[in-house]
């Protein structure tokens, strides 16, 4: 079959094809244009040619391809939680429940998040301090001149002095 040979298509998709390229040819497009975009357009909605003999099959390989992947998602998401009970009915002293599985399994994976939120707020609170010291922007003064915010070092260093 030559290159642009049209026979594998359906009529539904020829006459698809030539809706299009009138559409294209009243918004001011050539010709051409138009029918390679026409064209374009119902090979990417179709997936090429839909009669019998054909070469193309990627129609077919779409459908099942996003039917194998809803399955591979859930058949994950499932080992995900299987997992999860697992650990935690081998952390939860002698005979675990379902329900005490399921609750361990949820407030660790509660706690993973705030952990990770907890980090990226402090990465994000450190960068925002040494940008105002890189650009030299004098910290806030109270009405004694001495500044408002003290480090968490000479805190801590004042905090131990104190104790002993």
């Amino acid at each position: 079959m030559p290159r642009g040979d049209k026979s594998s298509y359906t009529d539904k998709q020829k006459r698809n094809a030539e809706h299009i390229e009138e559409s294209e040819k009243d918004q001011g497009r050539s010709e051409a244009a138009a029918e390679r975009i026409a064209w374009a357009t119902v090979n990417k909605q179709d997936g090429g040619g839909k009669k019998s003999g054909s070469a193309n099959k990627t129609a077919a390989k779409t459908t099942k391809t996003s039917k194998t992947s809803k399955t591979a998602a859930t058949k994950k998401a499932a080992v995900k939680k299987t997992a999860a009970k697992k650990a935690a009915a081998k952390a939860a002293p002698g005979k675990a429940t379902k329900k005490t599985a399921k609750k361990t399994a949820t407030q660790a994976a509660e706690k993973a998040t705030t952990k990770t939120a907890i980090k990226k707020t402090v990465k994000k609170a450190a960068k925002k301090t040494v940008a105002k010291q890189a650009t030299g922007k004098p910290a806030s003064k109270t009405a004694s001149g001495a500044p408002a915010k003290k480090t968490a070092a000479t805190g801590a260093r004042k905090r131990a002095a104190g104790k002993s």
